[in-house]
């Protein structure tokens, strides 16, 4: 009897990339007539405003391999992508973005590091072609949330990878409405084998990244893994405390032996408040962030709204 083939899922995510799915799907397709998997090839498009839906559709119509969801509204770039993952169905998942910088080539050696175990295997970027100065900032990232992280955090990794049916299981029992994906993989616990990979350049098109987004995943992941932020709150304000009680006993003793020629001055009352000021904002919104990613576990909103699905 011959054996049955395993299934992949390819899950590719995508937002205006008319210059590119065409061009990811043949690569992967060529990659998996040369192999011994059948595979599935699911792009959920987050309401794209150019070609993209017309070109998903006209691939899926000849190719059954491509599945196809589109959302009713663009539902941002943390929900779209995971509520992907757990529509596959392949013994396997496989999440690669649809700009080609993700290297496709990459699919057998997380698939050959799977067979041999793993039910993790990621790609983490040692080197970009990205502007130098976004690379730099982006690696202070990492870093940072690394060391306030109550999980250890993966750096450089942004989610490509492979994770086997057993993930995807244990991800679609966690139910969060807004995920940290990349959290979430590290939280899980299982042995992670990473393969440095170098990104090259963007050739098609322009990146849909902005500072809002890059924001919103940096303060995701620092609000869903660690507690730092409001520790070190509760104790810069005992600090600041006491280092104004000692400056106001100072300045008492200096008003009372130097009567008349010690001046507090309008400057020195100012530059406190405006920094005690500034402080106290800093603070209110870590605050914020924290309360803002309790009320969006409390609303519990589905992850995506679909408005059509190709090929399922």
């Amino acid at each position: 009897m011959a054996k049955k083939k395993k299934l992949i899922s390819i899950v590719t995510p995508c937002y205006n990339e008319e210059g590119n799915v065409e061009e990811l799907y043949k690569q992967v397709k060529a990659l998996f007539l040369k192999s011994d998997y059948k595979y599935e090839h699911i792009f959920i498009d987050n309401a794209s405003k150019d070609a993209t839906p017309k070109i998903l559709r006209d691939l899926a119509s000849k190719d059954k391999n491509v599945k196809v969801i589109l959302n009713a509204r663009n539902f941002g770039h943390i929900r779209s992508p995971y509520y992907a993952y757990l529509q596959a169905k392949g013994d396997a998942v496989i999440s690669i973005v649809s700009d080609l910088q993700d290297p496709p080539e990459l699919i057998s050696e997380f698939l050959q590091k799977w067979e041999e175990g793993f039910k993790i295997v990621v790609g983490v970027k040692i080197e970009s072609e990205e502007s130098k100065l976004f690379f730099l900032i982006r690696k202070l990232y990492y870093t940072l949330i690394t060391k306030l992280s109550d999980t250890n955090l993966i750096k450089n990794f942004t989610g490509f990878g492979l994770y086997d049916k057993r993930i995807i299981e244990i991800l679609r029992k966690i139910e969060d409405p807004y995920p940290y994906f990349r959290g979430l993989i590290c939280d899980i616990g299982f042995d992670i084998f990473q393969i440095p990979y170098h990104q090259p350049l963007r050739k098609r098109g322009f990146t849909k990244n902005n500072f809002y987004t890059l924001y919103d995943i940096a303060m995701l992941g620092i609000t869903n893994h660690s507690k730092i932020p409001l520790r070190l709150a509760a104790f810069l304000g005992f600090l600041l405390s006491g280092v104004s009680l000692f400056l106001a006993i100072a300045q008492l003793f200096l008003k009372v032996f130097l009567w008349n020629n010690y001046t507090l001055g309008i400057p020195t009352l100012a530059i406190g408040l405006f920094f005690f000021s500034s402080v106290q904002l800093f603070f209110i919104g870590i605050l914020g962030e924290y309360i803002g990613s309790i009320h969006t576990q409390v609303l519990k909103r589905p992850l995506v709204i679909e408005k059509e699905r190709i090929n399922f």
